[in-house]
């Protein structure tokens, strides 16, 4: 496959990171705080776990210099189960239902100024996330280059708003603009699982600190750009915080300028998200935690599009039921379990894998607060407010042992029936080859 340099690193990053949640969150943080003060707080604090989380992700994608994301340091730091289960949940649900909630964003946002004055009508908004998720998939199909020159596009203009909205808000709050900030903690709310919801809506505005993990085998210079980008990730999260706070106040009056740009962020971090869930499918596919299939490439194209085309079509799935609020949630939920367990894969390494080379080091106190923080995360919300939900997502993430145990531990064999031919057709339609072949 195609390489990936520093610049299209930096771009996959800020692009992800800027997406939905920038425009979506911040009210759902303030109804989960009560307040303007503490709400100011979940988002400062926000941006510092992103900060620490990306740290982490820094040594480990340092130290073990493969692909996909959180999969291989599981498999590494705790074995296959766990790398099996973060896969199955990840390929099935939840990066797909991450495209999903990008892509419902972005439709949202592209309707409005042709229904002035009401609501678009959710069938439009859904035909509108679909065809955007469609766009997305084959774009990344026919190129790597073609993707991420998409995604440094869509990146710039997008920080060109950001540059706009902090610009904005220094000067309003110059001009004595505090009216706002008098008595910041007033109605505050102090409920445990309150709190976890909105730092759940928070944390999805800042999602994507850890994208670049995803296509580590795919960088020019992985050692070089995982630590640039990590830094100037440090210095962006400090800046994002910013942006969002004054953002809807200074573009009131560009008011119709403001669906255009959420429109280039929600499409940009769509595609980001389309880029890198294709490359964790794909190592699944390699590893054998998925169907072969997965893990081919195309002979002229170099991309892995059986990967990207399974991913778009669960992510239109996941577009026909969907509420917004409710699949941030959720899918925060889960994606806290394995950002937790993660951070532990890389205290355990420290003591069990002491050979492996730390070009990045981090000091082991920053991993240990990231772990204790998803801990809250997971645990505060269904403490607080308990929903039968929360049991499904476990459950389902569990059940994976069900395909798992069979297929995998016991390598019972069903290709032959069933995957062989399926593959063999797969294969000329989409001409498509194992990787090994492309080398």
């Amino acid at each position: 496959m195609s390489q990936v340099g520093l610049v299209s690193g930096i771009c996959l990053i800020v692009g992800t990171m800027i997406g939905s949640g920038i425009f979506i969150s911040p009210k759902a943080v303030l109804e989960g705080t009560g307040a303007v003060g503490p709400c100011l707080c979940v988002w400062a604090v926000c941006g510092v776990l992103a900060t620490l989380g990306a740290l982490c992700y820094a040594e480990l994608g340092t130290m073990i210099m493969k692909s996909g994301g959180e999969y291989p340091y599981l498999m590494e730091g705790f074995g296959p189960v766990l790398a099996y289960l973060y896969s199955w949940s990840t390929i099935i649900v939840l990066k797909p239902s991450s495209f999903a909630i990008i892509a419902l964003s972005c439709a949202e946002y592209a309707s409005t100024p042709f229904y002035p004055g009401c609501t678009p009508p959710q069938v439009v908004t859904k035909c509108l996330a679909a065809a955007c998720i469609l766009i997305i998939t084959v774009v990344n199909c026919l190129s790597v280059k073609l993707a991420y020159r998409v995604q440094n596009f869509f990146t710039a203009a997008k920080l060109l708003i950001i540059v706009i909205i902090v610009v904005s808000g220094i000067v309003l709050l110059a001009q004595g603009n505090t009216q706002n900030l008098r008595d910041p903690f007033a109605g505050a709310t102090t409920s445990f699982g309150a709190i976890g919801l909105a730092f759940y809506n928070g944390l999805w505005a800042y999602d994507g600190w850890n994208q670049l993990n995803f296509i580590t085998e795919e960088l020019k210079n992985p050692y070089r750009i995982i630590v640039n980008v990590r830094l100037f990730e440090l210095y962006f999260t400090k800046s994002l915080v910013t942006s969002q706070t004054f953002g809807d106040r200074v573009l009131y009056p560009l008011s119709w300028i403001v669906p255009l740009f959420v429109v280039f962020s929600t499409f940009g971090a769509a595609n980001g998200s389309c880029f890198t869930a294709g490359r964790l499918t794909y190592v699944a596919g390699r590893e054998g935690h998925m169907v072969r299939i997965m893990s081919y490439i195309s002979v002229k194209r170099y991309t892995p599009s059986p990967a990207l085309i399974f991913n778009g079509l669960l992510s239109i799935i996941y577009v026909m039921p969907a509420d917004i609020n409710t699949l941030i949630n959720y899918f925060s939920f889960a994606q806290w379990v394995f950002y937790g367990l993660t951070c532990l894969a890389l205290i355990v390494m420290r003591f069990t894998r002491k050979e492996l080379q730390r070009p990045v080091k981090v000091p082991i106190v920053i991993p240990v607060l990231v772990v204790i923080v998803s801990c809250y995360l997971v645990l505060a919300p269904i403490i607080d407010k308990p929903e039968w939900e929360y049991l499904y997502c476990t459950v389902f993430i569990i059940g994976g042992l069900l395909l798992y145990v069979p297929f995998i531990y016991y390598k019972f064999n069903w290709t032959r029936c069933i995957m062989r031919p399926l593959t063999m057709h797969l294969q000329l339609l989409l001409e498509v080859v194992p990787p090994e072949k492309t080398e």
